[in-house]
């Protein structure tokens, strides 16, 4: 697979790819830390699968770090895997610490603050339509 210029690193489908990958979460967010370039909005995040409509998602975010309010066309997980993490969804404010998690249905709209350098997993299984995997070329 050729790689754009302006790719920080492979496409999860030739990065983690396999039928079985295991994922160790605090060495990826650890490296996902690491990574030189500056950080977007207080936060780096790197796609752990691509698979059908599944997607996993890594954030290493900064003290402060936002992701404002948006949707998502699928069920959300989102995990707190270090760190605390403020949420708004559904018109409520709940505080999410390492090891809690808030389970979205599609298209609540919500946002994510981080309250100290913390990690985050996020999953959307994305409702209805698969969604084709890229073209390899």
């Amino acid at each position: 697979m050729t790689q754009p210029d302006d790719r920080l690193r492979p496409h999860p489908s030739s990065r983690l790819a396999g039928p079985a990958v295991a994922l160790n979460l605090p060495d990826l967010a650890r490296a996902l830390h690491a990574e030189p370039h500056p950080a977007t909005h207080g936060h780096r995040q790197a796609s752990l699968a691509h698979r059908g409509p599944l997607r996993l998602v890594l954030f290493a975010l900064e003290a402060g770090a936002m992701l404002p309010e948006h949707r998502a066309p699928g069920h959300v997980l989102i995990q707190c895997l270090r760190g605390r993490l403020e949420l708004e969804a559904a018109g409520a404010r709940q505080t999410l610490g390492a090891g809690e998690a808030l389970l979205l249905d599609p298209e609540v709209p919500h946002g994510v603050s981080a309250l100290e350098e913390s990690d985050m997993l996020l999953t959307l299984a994305l409702a209805n339509k698969p969604v084709p995997e890229p073209v390899e070329g």
